[in-house]
């Protein structure tokens, strides 16, 4: 029987319609905790804090980094500057690391969705 983390909760990619109380909300669902947005499905993801992202955290966006022009993380409320072998192994794949709080993080990812974009997030919830 396939692990619960080897399905993902949505089989597409999808807007996220709210955020917040540990959360999200998108496609008619509500997930609590952190997200991995992809270009083919959403993923809960057991990030709780930006120094937790790394090449381990994100290795389903290097398995399809082939689908994937750019990355927004969305990192709670915190400010964080990736390490820069992150954003060198990220390059080595074609993908641009853009990390950012994570409402706006949300805000940019809706937008790039829907100009139909190679984008993927990685979203943090918030409190």
């Amino acid at each position: 029987m396939p692990n619960a983390s080897d399905a993902p909760h949505l089989p597409r990619s999808a807007p996220i319609d709210a955020y917040g109380n540990g959360g999200f909300a998108f496609a008619g669902m509500s997930h609590r905790g952190s997200l991995l947005c992809l270009p083919d499905a959403v993923w809960a993801w057991d990030v709780t804090r930006p120094e937790q992202i790394d090449k381990y955290s994100l290795a389903r966006v290097f398995d399809a980094a082939n689908s994937i022009d750019t990355l927004i993380v969305g990192t709670g409320n915190a400010v964080w500057l990736p390490p820069p072998e992150l954003r060198n192994a990220l390059r080595n794949v074609r993908v641009v690391l853009d990390t950012m709080q994570t409402g706006p993080a949300i805000r940019t990812y809706n937008i790039m969705i829907g100009e139909r974009r190679r984008v993927a997030a990685a979203l943090i919830a918030v409190p």
